[in-house]
This record gives C-alpha cells, structure tokens and sequence, in this order.
C-alpha cells in the first residue's frame, strides 16, 4: 500500500507500467460491509487498482465507513473516495476524488458541495485527487441528482472542450461518466477528448464486456471503471479478470499504434 500522499503517484506509475488499468466501485447504498470486502477481495486478486466507494443516492459517512473498513481488511490497494455528497466522506479513506460537475446546471455541484466538503477532507487527512467529472448519454442517477443535462453522444466535441477547460483549471483527472445502466461511452468520444488533453482519462458507466473496455483504452482511455457489474455477477474474480485483461489488450494495441521515436 503506497504511503498517505502518495495516491496520485501511484496511480500514475500503474498507468506508465501497465498502459491502463481498472478501477472497482463499491456502492456502500447496495452493498453491505461484507460483501464489499467480498468483492474487493476478489477484483484485486483479479487485477483491478484501487477500489473506489461511493454512489449518488442514500449514502451516509456511517455507511462509507463501514464499507471502507471492510475493504482494508481484505486488500493493501488503495481505498479512494467517489463521494456524492460531503456527508459521504471518511477518515479511514486513503484519498478522495475531490469531484466537480462541470456540466451541472447548479453551481451547489461545481463549487458547493466542494466548499463544504473542503475542510473535513482537511480535518481527516485525505489525499486529494483533483477531478473534473464531465456527464455524457443517459446519465444515470447521477445526472439526475446533479442537476446535469448530460452532453450528447453525438456531440463529442463539446466533451473535449469540457475536458480541455478542465486540464486548463488545473485538475488532475478527467472522468467521462455515462451513467450506470445505460450505454458506456462510445469510443469516438474517448478519442475526441484523449486529443484535446494531457491528463489521465477516467471513463465509466455502462462497461460489462471485456471488449468494451479495450475499445475505450484503445480510444484514449487510461482509467476504466466498473461498478454495476459486481452487483450481477456471482463470480466477481472472473468478471473483473476479463475486464482487466481487455484493458490491458487495449493499452498495447494503442502502444502499438503510436508512433516510434
């Protein structure tokens, strides 16, 4: 387990080594302590990166803890926060995606939640990973509790401006959400963003097929994430394994693409 601060750093090294790599989300609104630390347990040893707990809907700092706790029991990968509200923070956590909606209607999810949130993230200690959250296609929930119009699948241009101005803002990450339940992201819009900026890409929402995942890596993608999955499997280990595998099929037929030299 890398040291407190040093999150990012991993993160970072883990994208230089393997190409791309996987991240698992935990619901703590769907999942109870058990079998969060049941999966977790199953999708590290399948490959995935670090596990992410959060949702948008009913999550409480009681129940992200206990979801937390659990998970580092079973696993030495890093524990990161995906909160949906200040109140679904953790002291236990070991960083915390410190999220913007930029395409929200509602200043509250671009800088409100954000203010309050601030000093307890501060007060906990939590390494902070900079994260300009841009929803696309259906949305999901999340489109619905952030008061987001997500942009078109048709449009992918107006991401990449989204995901330009958010590397010109200064955050660390971009994240492509297409909400969970519905379609993943297409590819062409991954593409569109991948080359209007530098920083890591995070895409998520809708991915259940090994293809699918090396489609968005090979498009520009440097983070997959996957959720829902989890909650329709019975084998969690050989779900996340095919997944990861198809990232990783993805990472070198992109190394391959570049350009030598």
């Amino acid at each position: 387990m890398p040291r407190r601060g040093r999150v990012k750093e991993y993160i970072l090294e883990e994208i230089r080594t393997k190409g791309a790599i996987h991240m698992t989300l935990l619901d703590p609104d769907r999942v109870d302590a058990e079998r969060a630390a049941e999966v977790a347990r199953e999708a590290a040893r399948a490959g995935t990166s670090a596990i992410m707990i959060g949702g948008s809907i009913g999550v409480s700092e009681g129940m992200t803890d206990e979801v937390v706790l659990a998970v580092k029991k079973v696993t030495e990968i890093p524990v990161i926060l995906f909160p949906g509200s200040p109140t679904a923070l953790s002291r236990y956590a070991d960083a915390v995606w410190f999220i913007s909606v930029l395409n929200s209607q509602n200043p509250y999810f671009i800088t409100g939640a954000q203010m309050q949130g601030a000093p307890i993230v501060k007060r906990y200690g939590l390494e902070v990973l900079s994260l300009g959250y841009i929803i696309v296609g259906w949305g999901g929930a999340v489109s619905i509790v952030s008061y987001t119009r997500p942009l078109p699948f048709a449009k992918p241009e107006i991401a990449a401006a989204y995901a330009l101005a958010a590397e010109y803002m200064g955050f660390e990450f971009v994240y492509l959400e297409g909400g969970s339940g519905g379609k993943p992201v297409p590819p062409r819009v991954v593409q569109a963003v991948r080359r209007a900026v530098t920083i890591p890409i995070v895409v998520g929402g809708g991915v259940r097929k090994p293809s699918t995942a090396k489609a968005l890596v090979e498009a520009g993608a440097d983070i997959v994430v996957t959720g829902t999955i989890t909650e329709e499997v019975s084998d969690v280990y050989s779900a996340i394994k095919g997944i990861v595998e198809g990232i990783r099929e993805g990472a070198q037929a992109r190394k391959e693409r570049a350009p030598q030299g």
